[in-house]
């Protein structure tokens, strides 16, 4: 039986076409996952995952790349490895001028020299000089005599010694670091040796065994009367502020004022000037 076509039917039809279409492109659309699935395109699994953005070929970067900084290294002219000392001041009181692993002289810094004792062609530092040829012919007079063995020292000299050292210490199984530290308390890195400024002076010889000598005891009682100290005493404890082994011949120029104090106390030039 035909049925009359109204308004209402033509809505019933229009929408059941929608629904069929809706229906029809869904199947369709899973049929085509699921062929990507078998075709191994992607599993259901499958997460985004981030990823840092590609870099720039180098010959295409803008900015130098990065490189490791060393610290301070502006701050210590002469670089070995474990080492970087501040730059003293050279103050002209002598008491006042600290050179030791903590502190560096000035790059390129030389002092005015004069033989310490006349002929021996042996240098210091001009103003210290005349003091040492005093002391050395007041210790002739009692016969004792005080040869100046090392006095001021280049800082080519003393990167020579110092690097020779470390060699050795290689030899033996150290690595660089571990050598140059060792090295350092034997010889003094360059710039930090109280000999590259022309304040000290080896007197007679460079063995422990100086210490049984008359040379020593004259100089236990009497070098502190023309400013010099023992600069390495012998004590542990001593030893752990300079970080240098015993020297009973290494005498250092601090003037008598000064040399009196610190002989007298028992003291270390670092604890005089109050940095110990």
């Amino acid at each position: 039986m035909n049925k009359k076509i109204t308004p209402q039917l033509i809505r019933i039809i229009a929408l059941q076409s929608i629904l069929i279409i809706i229906a029809v492109s869904a199947i369709g659309g899973a049929v085509m996952v699921h062929g990507i699935f078998k075709s191994g395109g992607i599993t259901p699994t499958d997460k985004p995952v981030y990823t840092e953005p590609v870099s720039e070929p180098a010959s295409q970067q803008t900015t130098e790349p990065a490189t490791e900084r060393v610290i301070n290294e502006d701050d210590y002219p002469y670089g070995y490895a474990g080492f970087c000392p501040q730059e003293t001041k050279m103050d002209d009181d002598l008491s006042k001028v600290i050179i030791n692993g903590d502190h560096c002289l000035p790059e390129d810094y030389k002092p005015a020299l004069e033989e310490a004792v006349k002929g021996s062609g042996v240098m210091l530092d001009a103003r210290v000089a005349p003091y040492y040829q005093a002391m050395y012919d007041a210790a002739k007079e009692d016969g004792i005599l005080l040869n100046p063995i090392s006095g001021y020292r280049s800082l080519e000299r003393q990167k020579n010694n110092f690097e020779a050292r470390i060699e050795e210490y290689m030899n033996q199984g150290m690595d660089k670091k571990e050598a140059t530290i060792e090295a350092a308390t034997v010889i003094m890195v360059p710039g930090s040796s109280e000999h590259n400024a022309g304040l000290a002076m080896d007197i007679c010889s460079l063995a422990e065994s100086f210490e049984n000598t008359p040379e020593f005891k004259w100089l236990q009682e009497h070098a502190a009367e023309y400013g010099f100290i023992m600069r390495y005493p012998k004590d542990e404890a001593k030893r752990k502020i300079t970080k240098v082994i015993y020297e009973p011949w290494h005498y250092r120029y601090v003037g008598k004022e000064a040399a009196m104090e610190i002989t007298s106390k028992g003291i270390t030039l670092e604890e005089y000037l109050g940095l110990a």
